[in-house]
C-alpha cells in the first residue's frame, strides 16, 4: 500500500534520482520515502491522495526513527533540538490518511517518522502557511472536478546550505503536483512550486554568531512560488521527464521589455494556475 504508480488513470513512476547509491526506499501506507543515507533527508517523497475519501485521526506528535534503516542514517531528534528548527512534514500528515479505518490511522502514524521529515525555519509565518494552502488549493480542484492526486516533494539541496549536527539544512524545497483528467483524453497534468526559507536561515545563523538583534535583518516571509516543472528538474537530479511535459504552467511575460519571468511568487493561492 506505499505510492502506487497506478494510482490515476495514466502511469506515474516514482521519479528517482540519477545517482541512486546512497538511496533507501521506504514504503508507507499510500507514500513512499526515498531516503538519502549521505544527507540522512528524503532525496523524494510520492503520496497518493484520494481528496474525496480522506478522514482526521488525531495527531500524535510521536516522532521516531524507522527501524529499518539504522538511526546514523536519518536526520533524528539532534537535529531539532534547536527552538529555531521544525520538523517539516514532506509528505502532509493528512495527505495519505485515507481508506479503511486502520489503514488511515497507520497512514497518519507513518508520517511521524524521521525519513519524512526535514528541518525547516519555526515560525509559521504567511509564507508557511501559504505553502501548506498551496496543497489544499490544488486538493481543493481534484475533490471539485472529482479527479485524484499525487503529489511529489523533497528537499533543493544546495552547496551553501548551512550545517547543523552533521546535516545540511536545505535552503528550497520543491512540490510538484500531477493529475488526469478522463474528460480529457486521460492526459497527465502537473504543476510546481518552491519554497524558499533562506531569509530565515540567514537569521537563525547570524543569531548563532552572536550579532545584536537589533542589527539583524527584518524577517520577511517563506517565500513561496510557482515555477515550471523544468525549473525544478534543472535545479535537482532527479528524473522529471514526465512531469515536464505534463505541465499547466506558463510563465507570465511581465515588464516594458516583455521579459519573461519563469518563477512567480505567491502571496495567495487564487495566484496559481492550474
Amino acid at each position: 500500500m506505499s505510492y502506487d504508480p497506478e494510482f490515476l488513470s495514466v502511469p506515474v513512476p516514482l521519479p528517482r534520482p540519477a545517482d541512486e547509491t546512497s538511496i533507501e526506499e521506504l514504503p508507507y501506507v499510500h507514500f513512499t520515502v526515498l531516503l538519502d543515507t549521505d544527507k540522512r533527508l528524503a532525496a523524494v517523497t510520492a503520496v497518493n491522495i484520494s481528496g474525496k475519501d480522506l478522514s482526521r485521526p488525531p495527531r500524535n506528535d510521536r516522532w521516531r526513527y524507522d527501524p529499518r534503516v539504522a538511526e546514523e542514517f536519518q536526520a533524528g531528534p539532534d537535529v531539532y533540538e534547536s527552538p529555531d528548527l521544525d520538523r517539516g512534514h514532506l509528505v502532509r500528515r493528512l495527505d495519505p490518511v485515507w481508506g479503511a479505518p486502520a489503514l488511515a490511522i497507520q497512514a497518519n502514524d507513518d508520517t511521524f517518522t524521521f525519513p519524512n521529515a526535514a528541518p525547516q525555519a519555526s515560525g509559521f509565518n504567511q509564507g508557511k502557511a501559504l505553502w501548506a494552502g498551496v496543497e489544499d488549493h490544488v486538493l481543493d480542484y481534484a475533490d471539485a472536478h472529482d479527479v485524484k492526486i499525487s503529489v511529489f516533494t523533497a528537499p533543493i539541496f544546495g552547496p551553501d546550505d548551512p550545517l547543523h549536527h552533521g546535516v545540511r539544512v536545505p535552503r528550497r524545497f520543491w512540490k510538484i503536483a500531477a493529475w488526469t483528467r478522463a474528460a480529457k483524453g486521460s492526459h497527465l497534468r502537473s504543476v510546481g512550486f518552491v519554497l524558499d526559507q533562506s531569509a530565515q536561515l540567514d537569521r537563525i545563523q547570524l543569531e548563532a554568531a552572536g550579532r545584536p538583534r537589533e542589527l539583524l535583518p527584518d524577517l520577511g516571509g517563506f517565500r513561496t512560488y510557482q515555477v515550471p516543472v523544468a525549473s525544478i528538474a534543472s535545479a535537482t537530479t532527479i528524473g522529471l521527464e514526465q512531469l515536464v511535459k505534463a505541465d499547466r504552467y506558463e510563465p507570465s511575460t511581465e515588464g516594458v521589455r516583455g521579459w519573461v519571468s519563469p518563477w512567480k511568487q505567491l502571496s495567495s493561492t487564487d495566484q496559481i494556475v492550474l
